[in-house]
């Protein structure tokens, strides 16, 4: 027996007539015209699975239309929920991304440093302490001045004299 026998004839006739417009119908409202021919497949299934004329069905096209839309939907919610569960192809490379720098972004931030160093160690005392106590520890202009038992001001100069110094010494290195 094939399978279009097992169909009750008035559905499949309805369905043979109105698939292109289920099949716009089913597009709009999910989005894709690929779930809608999903959809529209699994609507063919599940008419040939019925053995005869479902009772109380007065309107084939609104009960084609609620059964395809109810399968189309489930699909849609299962690709979603699918989406969810997938991890993208960025997200996966963003994981195993080395954030490290490379050699030569290391060597270079070196050579930096070691001149910075070097600058530091040409500065007098007071402005090169003002410069780290300021700078490094985060230590405020008058907390700077208590500890050198020096002006506001003075810390001031000083911290202008170190940036200047600091900044022709990197400058002069390249």
């Amino acid at each position: 027996m094939s399978l279009a026998t097992d169909i009750p004839s008035e559905l499949m006739l309805a369905y043979m007539r109105q698939w292109r417009e289920l099949r716009g119908h089913l597009a709009r409202r999910v989005g894709s015209r690929d779930l809608a021919d999903e959809a529209l497949q699994e609507t063919w299934l599940r008419l040939a699975g019925m053995r005869e004329q479902p009772v109380g069905v007065r309107d084939n096209h609104a009960f084609l239309l609620r059964i395809a839309g109810n399968i189309a939907i489930d699909l849609l919610r299962r690709e979603r929920r699918h989406a969810m569960r997938c991890i993208s192809d960025e997200a996966v490379l963003r994981e195993i991304a080395d954030l490290a720098p490379s050699p030569e972004a290391y060597a270079l931030h070196r050579d930096e440093l070691r001149a910075l160093v070097m600058a530091l160690a040409e500065l007098p005392a007071k402005p090169r302490a003002a410069l780290l106590m300021n700078r490094c520890d985060g230590m405020s202009h008058a907390q700077v001045a208590a500890r050198l038992k020096v002006s506001e001001s003075m810390v001031a100069k000083y911290l202008a004299q170190a940036l200047r110094h600091c900044r022709d010494h990197l400058r002069a290195m390249g």
